[in-house]
């Protein structure tokens, strides 16, 4: 018999391991949000990269993600609860300091183009291919440690709050800080995954999520692996999230430029866009309060078509919108978005496949499924942008994100039952 699932957050906060895991997502997404923020600046201020170059080490890093994840998920279900793989991603990140100042930087003042291959092709181990080690352990755990995975989670948007306002505080001062900093944080989460103890039994404490549940603990057959490949739900899934996790980028990636195209100073805008983003963050957080309890009463994916859905809205708002008051109300409805997806994700991963191979699931799913996406729909959205302009090119955006998601949702299973029970 497991150990009943405590969905309250105040039970959480009074236990030891619910802290341990929060600081793992408040210090991993310290470092996403620092390289994500500054990176773009660094490339272009002190490496003196041009646009080209620093276009590829983006690719680069979501290339490597399509090789890393398809390779990860299935390690990562095999180990279970081990942390072998986890510290290897936390390990990785823990060089960036001296590899910034030491490797990357002189690399580019010889070659520009290989420093960006370099430069994205390590970048990604520690990111783009990393991030689905790190919250697949997490969501894991979450069920074998008893606590909701959506309060651990918003630990990683307090992160991104936080390090966006101290990032700006230390780039001011000096540029290379920003990397030291992730180094830092990269040795504060091996002490915090150090101290984390396995249970006994922590591969069957890894798929039992309720009290009476008896679910079988045999090793990982091929044939298993083969029949995620065989379940319509898996497509639909992968379809949805191409409509929504992918298109959500795709949007982010010139929605600075077309927000500050609304002011006479583009720097001005730029510096109001910041401060937007950072309610925005804060904002999330306080919704991931709530979200799992909301989520585990209307189904996970009820909660993917709502976030699918608020998307949409969003990006056909911004079609029509030309004041600014307005179009900072449209991107701080991303506040309810981000919940909504994070949540329902993993829940309905474990909900409607098998919980032994919910990294798989994930890692192809999810975060191989969105690369491919952003690799195709990035392409196409800028030429849109350049040809129609970001009204029309919007429209287009919009009926994409209903084709796919509307496409997706009639393939996935229901898991209402799953929550009734």
């Amino acid at each position: 018999m497991a150990q009943e699932q405590s969905t309250s957050l105040l039970s959480s906060l009074k236990r030891g391991i619910f802290w341990n895991f929060g600081g793992l997502y408040f210090f991993y997404f310290a470092v996403w949000q620092l390289i994500f923020t500054f990176l773009p600046y660094w490339l272009k201020g002190p490496a003196g990269m041009d646009t080209t170059a620093s276009g590829l080490v983006f690719s680069i890093m979501s290339f490597g993600a399509l090789i890393l994840q398809p390779i990860f998920g299935p390690i990562q279900d095999r180990l279970g609860l081990k942390k072998g793989l986890f510290i290897f991603v936390v390990c990785c990140i823990l060089f960036l300091g001296p590899l910034f100042q030491w490797v990357f930087l002189p690399l580019i003042g010889v070659n520009q183009i290989l420093g960006a291959i370099v430069m994205g092709a390590y970048l990604s181990l520690c990111l783009n291919g990393g991030v689905g080690v790190i919250e697949a352990y997490n969501e894991r755990s979450s069920r074998a440690y008893h606590f909701e995975y959506g309060h651990a989670r918003l630990f990683g948007s307090l992160a991104g709050a936080t390090a966006s306002f101290v990032g700006g505080i230390m780039w001011a001062k000096n540029t290379g800080s920003i990397f030291w900093a992730m180094t830092f944080c990269a040795a504060v989460l091996l002490v915090l995954i150090s101290i984390v103890k396995l249970p006994e039994d922590h591969m069957a404490g890894a798929v039992k999520a309720a009290e009476g549940e008896d679910e079988d603990n045999e090793p990982i057959s091929r044939e298993e692996w083969v029949s995620i490949f065989k379940n319509r739900s898996f497509w639909g899934f992968c379809l949805l999230i191409i409509g929504s996790a992918t298109m959500y980028d795709v949007f982010d990636q010139q929605f600075p430029n077309y927000f500050a195209s609304f002011f006479s100073d583009a720097t001005a805008g730029a510096t109001f866009f910041s401060r937007v983003v950072s309610v925005q963050i804060l904002l999330e957080a306080i919704c991931m309060l709530f979200m799992p309890a909301l989520i585990n009463k209307i189904g996970a994916k009820t909660g993917l078509l709502i976030y699918g859905g608020i998307l949409f809205v969003r990006v056909l708002g911004c079609a029509f919108i030309n004041t600014i008051p307005m179009l900072v109300f449209w991107r701080l409805l991303a506040a309810l978005e981000m919940p909504f997806m994070l949540v329902s994700v993993m829940k309905y991963i474990t909900r409607v496949f098998d919980k032994r191979l919910s990294a798989t699931v994930y890692m192809y799913g999810f975060g191989t499924a969105k690369q491919i996406g952003l690799t195709i729909f990035s392409l196409v959205m800028g030429n849109m942008y350049t040809q129609l302009g970001f009204h029309h090119a919007y429209l287009l955006l919009a009926v994409l994100i209903a084709v796919f998601v509307i496409g997706g949702s009639l393939l996935m299973r229901n898991d209402s039952k799953q929550v009734e029970a």
